[in-house]
């Protein structure tokens, strides 16, 4: 009895999809969120070390300072980073286009052969890269993806990192500051309230990773706790020698 092989599905029909992880929006986003609590928490603590407990202007003015130089410092990193990326990006897909357009049948045979090392059959592999060379523009598309690993369509847009990176990093930072700016003068509710932003960004992290929440959380709490103690040391130790 001969086998009845079952019609495949229709693409368009099938749901599934994946999060950006591709680094357009969401790498900078996390981490400047993650960056912005986690280093304003620390400097505001040091001026803490430091300062008397009745004087919380020095906290408030270095939180302040901090959130808007390190939203700038890396808003300004992050579109210098991904646009240099951008760019080198595309100057490899214009080599491959002159490569392309000057010796065709030499590229042709690359693709075919990059077909036959995913386990396509050679006759097969033949047709599918000469059906990729009818458009030479396609066929450019499909060398950038096969050979450096560039999707053409989908390059990280410097400006969007930016941006994510701006705002993520200033939410991050403003954290440790929402109790000052209240008018509570005691550093404890700062500490609590960063420490718990801290569980939550690692916790949300894991949303998009293999880790369980309570172990991202954890984490980003011992680590962001442990500079916001370390650098609470060093400004008291700053601030009594300079009396």
């Amino acid at each position: 009895m001969t086998d009845v092989q079952e019609p495949l599905p229709d693409p368009a029909k099938i749901e599934h999809e994946h999060p950006d992880v591709t680094g357009g929006w969401l790498r900078p986003a996390v981490f400047g969120a993650m960056d912005g609590l986690v280093s304003n928490f620390a400097l505001m603590m040091g001026v803490v070390g430091g300062s008397t407990a009745s004087d919380t202007k020095p906290v408030v003015l270095a939180g302040l300072a901090g959130l808007a130089a390190g939203a700038f410092s890396m808003a300004a990193g992050e579109y210098t980073s991904v646009a240099s990326q951008r760019e080198f990006a595309l100057k490899q897909v214009d080599i491959e286009r002159h490569e392309i357009l000057t010796n065709e049948r030499a590229e042709e045979a690359e693709l075919a052969a990059m077909f036959v090392d995913k386990g396509i059959d050679e006759d097969t592999a033949r047709e599918m890269a000469r059906e990729v060379h009818q458009d030479p523009e396609n066929a450019v598309k499909v060398h950038a993806r096969e050979e450096f690993g560039v999707d053409t369509d989908d390059l990280a847009s410097p400006m969007l990192a930016a941006g994510s990176s701006f705002v993520s990093f200033a939410i991050g930072a403003v954290i440790p500051l929402l109790s000052y700016l209240v008018g509570i003068e005691t550093a404890w509710p700062a500490i609590v309230l960063s420490l718990i932003g801290l569980f939550a960004c690692g916790a949300v992290v894991t949303r998009v990773t293999a880790r369980t929440w309570w172990f991202g959380g954890i984490r980003q709490l011992v680590l962001g706790g442990a500079a916001a103690g370390l650098t609470y040391l060093v400004g008291e130790a700053v601030g009594a020698s300079l009396g």
